[in-house]
């Protein structure tokens, strides 16, 4: 006996036979297996979507409000604000100038485990990318539970699975994860190393997290950040007083210069 719950019953529900277990039950499983908050959610996440027969091919997420967007661009520290698919809506300044490479939609290079894993330049900016990514990997496989007929991210996934060994192989391992938060650390090509304290706030929508990256004050990294804020304003001046009146301008920048000495 399991929790409560005979072994022919978990042989069946394990093996995605026409069960319908309740949510008591479903914890009681959890409890004996001694899984971890998020694990029991996504235990409760994949049983439910194994007994609805479908649902929507594509979650529908609005775009970011202005009040939203009014508050991220007044902050100070690197931020941005991602989906459930790993898209990312919108970037302040200093998050733009942090993560080199990454965009905010509608860029085709906005999708950020698209960009951890597929763009090499990511290794070098997180000393600890394999931390991160392995992460990223659980986060979707979590989102995958609650979402298991959204066309878009189940193409996200099959795409990294053909095109990253590493994404293969860390999804075969089934972990689950939630939004990130801790320590990080960046090699960033401009200001050099960083070390930032991750925190991810969910927005109401449910669907979509607000990450932001500060550090510690007096430390060479509060210094670096710093240096980092006045490169990118330079850089956005540059660039808008570059560009000819009525042109685009150009979203995907590269930091090709290195910041004077203050």
């Amino acid at each position: 006996m399991l929790a409560g719950v005979s072994l022919d019953y978990y042989a069946r529900l394990e093996q995605g036979r026409d069960l319908q277990p309740s949510d008591q039950v479903l914890d009681a499983i959890a409890r004996a297996l001694r899984l971890a908050e998020v694990e029991r959610l996504y235990l409760h996440n994949i049983i439910r979507a194994s007994v609805a027969a479908s649902g929507p091919d594509r979650l529908m997420i609005g775009p970011v409000d202005a009040g939203t967007r009014l508050m991220l661009d007044s902050l100070q520290i690197p931020a941005f604000i991602i989906d459930v698919r790993g898209d990312v809506a919108a970037m302040n300044q200093m998050g733009r100038a942090l993560l080199v490479g990454l965009e905010p939609m509608p860029s085709v290079a906005s999708n950020h485990p698209r960009w951890l894993f597929l763009d090499d330049t990511t290794r070098k900016l997180f000393l600890d990318w394999e931390m991160n990514a392995r992460a990223s990997v659980g986060v979707l496989r979590e989102a995958a539970g609650r979402y298991p007929h959204d066309t878009q991210l189940q193409a996200l996934i099959g795409e990294l699975s053909v095109s990253s060994p590493e994404f293969r192989s860390w999804w075969a391992e089934h972990d689950v994860d939630t939004r990130c938060h801790g320590l990080k650390r960046f090699h960033h090509p401009v200001v050099g190393e960083l070390a930032l304290q991750t925190e991810a706030l969910q927005l109401l929508d449910g669907n979509r997290w607000l990450y932001a990256y500060a550090p510690q004050p007096g430390t060479p990294s509060a210094q670096g950040l710093q240096l980092l804020g006045t490169w990118a304003a330079t850089r956005d001046a540059a660039t808008i007083n570059d560009t000819p009146t009525g042109a685009p301008i150009d979203n995907a920048r590269s930091p090709d210069a290195k910041v004077a000495a203050a």
